[in-house]
């Protein structure tokens, strides 16, 4: 029985196809070991969404040849889907599978195997180009179905691949693909087959969740989505309790979609809209297709038909050409909206795209010092926002036991995603109970 060590980078859907992928190899007879271990076979599935991402793709590549030079290593993903000449000149790699092979990886590594068995030092690292497609010309969506994860209380199902929003800082669209959907009626199987698992709660997500049934569609009219009737189908499902949405594309909150989504009473009022930039003339830059007032009109709508919900967002620091006045606008425009929480990245450079050519890179240490300056404010606003539910009743499903102070609690969240630990020696993971927090525990934890 062949030992195999998985590692995963990235978002995710890159999450969700490798908890896939490690199941197709439990299936097959393959015993999963820790990636510190010594393996027969190391699965390292990649990202690019940066030249960071990249690096580090490319650093547990080599960190799995290091610990095992006789090993068998495996890169999948999409590093591999864009690296061309780059992956086939890597030593460190013996196999390199793209997008929309992932559910293959089984079946490919044996055939690799099989090669090798037979006799062959060297077995082409594509098994002539079969492992890697043209990701840009195909509709296929890629078909899985996960019947558990790690995590016992909570699943992630990918509903949706590909992009064609094409942001100028963004590899993505040529690593993923155009938009593909998957079938309502998969998706609501594979939510039956989860919920009779123990599963209370499913996260919908994509690489772009939004265009999900819009193949179709004429221009990017997101009211032709066919999201929204996805989570009611979805809701219908006995035993799931409650369903979380990944990231949104802001364009598709309108009146009609937020009154559908509070019409779902299993929907968490927890909404990720990507923002990143409160000034108008980064988000041109950027190709998002947005204004920061058509932004904030989106998450009026939000507040209109929810009761304080969880708003939160990306921002990037140190765009190409971010001037100043163009960083002050977008601080007065996180503090006019108030996020629950913000993820503060720093402008990094990706190979490929748009905004690497463009003049005015921004030095590191600015960088630096604007992100310090988002991260600060985030905290502020983060626990503004926790504090409007200390004293109320809170819903909580619990997910991990933890020692805090030498304590036992049991930590779980709200619907808005929001931490929250009661203090017990009886395991309540996969539980649902009512919590009437009164303090923070820790920064980010209320009791």
């Amino acid at each position: 029985m062949k030992s195999v060590a998985l590692h995963n980078l990235g978002c995710k859907v890159n999450g969700y196809e490798m908890d896939f992928m490690q199941q197709t190899l439990e299936e097959q007879g393959y015993r999963i070991v820790p990636f510190d271990a010594k393996a027969d076979i190391y699965v390292i599935n990649t990202c690019t969404v940066t030249n960071v991402a990249d690096k580090k793709s490319r650093q547990m590549i080599h960190r799995a040849r290091k610990q095992n030079p006789d090993a068998i290593v495996v890169a999948v993903g999409c590093y591999v889907q864009v690296g061309d000449e780059e992956i086939l000149k890597d030593k460190g790699i013996d196999l390199a599978i793209g997008n929309n092979k992932k559910k293959d990886l089984a079946a490919i590594l044996g055939e690799f195997i099989r090669c090798r068995e037979q006799g062959n030092t060297f077995c082409d690292k594509t098994l002539s180009g079969e492992t890697i497609i043209d990701i840009g010309h195909t509709g296929e969506f890629e078909s899985m179905q996960l019947k558990g994860t790690g995590k016992h209380t909570r699943a992630f199902i990918k509903v949706q691949d590909g992009c064609d929003q094409f942001c100028s800082y963004c590899i993505i669209p040529y690593a993923r693909g155009r938009i593909r959907s998957r079938q309502a009626e998969e998706v609501v199987e594979e939510v039956k087959a989860l919920s009779k698992n123990g599963y209370r709660e499913i996260v919908l997500t994509g690489i772009h969740l939004s265009s999900y049934g819009m193949e179709s569609a004429s221009g990017e009219d997101f009211s032709q989505s066919k999201l929204l009737s996805l989570i009611q189908e979805a809701a219908k499902v006995p035993g799931i309790e409650r369903i979380r949405l990944g990231s949104l594309e802001p364009r598709i909150i309108t009146s009609d979609f937020a009154k559908g989504l509070a019409g779902c009473k299993k929907l968490c009022p927890h909404f990720h809209l990507s923002l990143q930039s409160g000034s108008d003339s980064v988000l041109k830059r950027m190709n998002r297709k947005y204004t920061s007032e058509e932004y904030y009109e989106k998450v009026c709508v939000l507040r209109e038909y929810f009761k304080d919900p969880a708003i939160t967002t990306d921002v990037i620091v140190g765009f190409p050409g971010e001037s100043p006045q163009e960083f002050e606008e977008t601080v007065k425009f996180l503090e006019k909206t108030e996020f629950y929480e913000m993820h503060i990245f720093k402008y990094s450079m990706r190979k490929g795209t748009l905004a690497a050519a463009m003049e005015g890179q921004v030095e590191e240490s600015v960088k630096g010092e604007r992100s310090a300056v988002l991260m600060e404010l985030e905290a502020e606003m983060s626990k503004r926002y926790r504090e409007r539910f200390l004293h109320k009743e809170v819903e909580v499903l619990f997910e991990e036991d933890k020692v805090i102070d030498g304590k036992i609690y049991q930590v779980g969240h709200t619907r808005e995603y929001i931490r929250v630990a009661c203090e017990s020696g009886q395991r309540l993971s996969g539980k649902i109970m009512p919590i009437t927090p009164s303090r923070f525990l820790q920064d980010d934890l209320l009791q």
